[in-house]
């Protein structure tokens, strides 16, 4: 009976000893998935930016640099006009961008005046022009403390594909323009932003409701590759527009790669977003 007990306690001991090391390592299995999942939720949050002027809050979602095609790409078939080619690739540097276009709302908030047909709080500000915008990003920098400018035509592109997330629609997060774009509605006018769906990079109304001032003047495409570029034109249509707007008669006219120009009039169908620089 000794000998057997002996080796039973043995076996006991051998067995706590196992419990005891299994323990840590479980331990720190757990801690080591609530940290993994912390690091996401924190990611997910960095992402975004809320920011308030003068009571008015609005999100900027951070879009990641990297190099991308623009330009008439091959999901973009038979619909891609000449003015989108020649595709070329272009690399950016990191950015963040309107988590919708600007709202009326905002637009009052640091204006003091709404110019727009169609009115209501939360529906993109129209009927302006290139100088609103300049003065609109100047006076929301005072406000805030932050850099914010037009985007260039690219970064607008490479948001609206959604970014280094792109699953290569050939609408801003949808191959079906219905899912995230108003378009082909003459009757009702502007809508209010997010309304369908965002992109891949949570991004709303990149397709659809309003057309889109960029910082660049309206120029044929190069060929070539560049980093950041801004174009600049010797004979100016004005500023390029992208997106396609609420009025527009075809869907074909919200893909990503459409580009447009303002010829320096201004519409109830032509708003804008803003861009946030990476303070350095």
């Amino acid at each position: 009976m000794r000998t057997i007990n002996i080796i039973y306690m043995k076996n006991l001991n051998i067995f706590s000893l196992l419990v005891l090391l299994a323990c840590p390592l479980a331990i720190l299995s757990c801690k080591s998935n609530g940290a993994s999942t912390e690091a996401a939720d924190q990611s997910a949050k960095d992402s975004v930016v809320t920011l308030t002027a003068n009571g008015v809050s609005f999100n900027m979602v951070l879009v990641k640099g990297g190099t991308f095609t623009m330009g008439a790409t091959s999901e973009q078939g038979e619909d891609a006009q000449d003015n989108e080619k020649p595709a070329h690739e272009v690399t950016l540097s990191d950015y963040f961008i309107g988590e919708t276009e600007v709202t009326q709302a905002l637009y009052e908030a640091v204006m003091e005046s709404n110019p727009s047909d169609n009115v209501g709080a939360d529906l993109p500000v129209e009927m302006i022009d290139e100088g609103d915008c300049e003065l609109f990003a100047k006076r929301l920098s005072e406000l805030t403390g932050r850099n914010f400018r037009l985007p260039t035509e690219a970064e607008w592109e490479y948001a609206a594909r959604g970014g280094n997330r792109s699953k290569g629609f050939k609408y801003a997060g949808s191959d079906n323009v219905e899912d995230v774009a108003w378009c082909g509605d003459t009757e009702s006018g502007t809508h209010p932003v997010k309304g369908k769906a965002p992109n891949e990079l949570g991004i709303y109304d990149m397709s659809g409701n309003v057309d889109e001032y960029c910082s660049d003047e309206y120029a044929p495409y190069s060929e070539e590759s560049q980093t950041s570029p801004k174009a600049e034109a010797e004979e100016s249509l004005g500023l390029v527009t992208r997106g396609g707007n609420f009025c527009d008669d075809s869907a074909p006219d919200c893909r990503v790669s459409r580009r447009g120009y303002s010829a320096g009039y201004v519409f109830g169908s032509l708003g804008f977003r803003v861009v946030m620089t990476i303070d350095k």
